[in-house]
């Protein structure tokens, strides 16, 4: 799928693509966080807020980024890992699956996207996830 470079736009097709309800697009900025650029509706502000900017390493995106490597939760309500945060848990949604958006071999933001019931993201939905997040880390989103 040719993504459009509008972040917000960008980020309803995947949705759409996945059959997911959720879903948040972080950048990298220059002072080392994750910066939220885009986010689908139903997101409770509280949640937001707390979103809006997050550190390397914390919560799902900051994991995912951290890691190089996608964050598959199958329900994110009875995470015990600890990597889902009491701010994703709000959200009410269950699976989850975030990955980073890699420009060559550097992580440049997080995508995420997550679904209202208990569901488990396949590795080839782990892949074409990731193939999103590189398509998005090239656009720099508008």
């Amino acid at each position: 799928m040719d993504l459009p470079a509008d972040y917000d736009k960008a980020l309803e097709l995947i949705l759409a693509d996945f059959k997911a309800q959720i879903g948040t697009i972080h950048v990298l900025e220059a002072d080392g966080m994750l910066h939220l650029r885009a986010h689908s509706r139903g997101i409770p502000e509280p949640v937001l807020a707390a979103s809006r900017v997050i550190p390397i390493g914390k919560g799902i995106a900051g994991l995912a980024v951290e890691r190089m490597a996608p964050v598959n939760m199958c329900n994110l309500q009875t995470d015990k890992s600890g990597d889902a945060r009491p701010g994703a848990k709000a959200t009410g949604a269950m699976g989850s699956l975030c990955v980073p958006m890699l420009d060559g071999e550097r992580a440049v933001g997080a995508l995420g996207i997550a679904a209202m019931g208990e569901r488990e993201f396949t590795k080839e939905e782990e892949h074409r996830l990731m193939a999103h997040g590189r398509q998005l880390a090239t656009h720099g989103g508008t």
